[in-house]
């Protein structure tokens, strides 16, 4: 198993639950395709850096999890297709 971390900026302009629904169906996506999530931080409400989809806000999320080699791409291809996701990145996590 290797060390992953998602990172989501998700729409601003959406209520708290429905924040709370995209990323607990990031969570499950990872559980779905072999992996343990080991982490959440959230990082709260920012400015982003351009506007995007005529939003220029979006809360920060950064999901730690273990999975197999071939559960990021798997993820990427699901979330890029999620309502309210404005941008996400899967990267592997140094092994400290």
């Amino acid at each position: 198993m290797n060390k992953y971390e998602l990172a989501l900026v998700i729409d601003a302009r959406i209520e708290d639950d429905a924040r709370a629904d995209v990323l607990e169906k990031a969570k499950k996506l990872i559980a779905r395709f072999g992996g343990t999530v080991t982490n959440v931080e959230e990082s709260g409400k920012k400015k982003l850096a351009y506007e995007i989809d005529k939003t220029d806000e979006g809360f920060y999320y950064f999901v730690q999890f273990d999975a197999e080699g071939t559960a990021p791409a798997e993820i990427e291809q699901r979330v890029r297709i999620m309502d309210h996701v404005l941008r996400f990145l899967v990267v592997r996590a140094d092994e400290d």
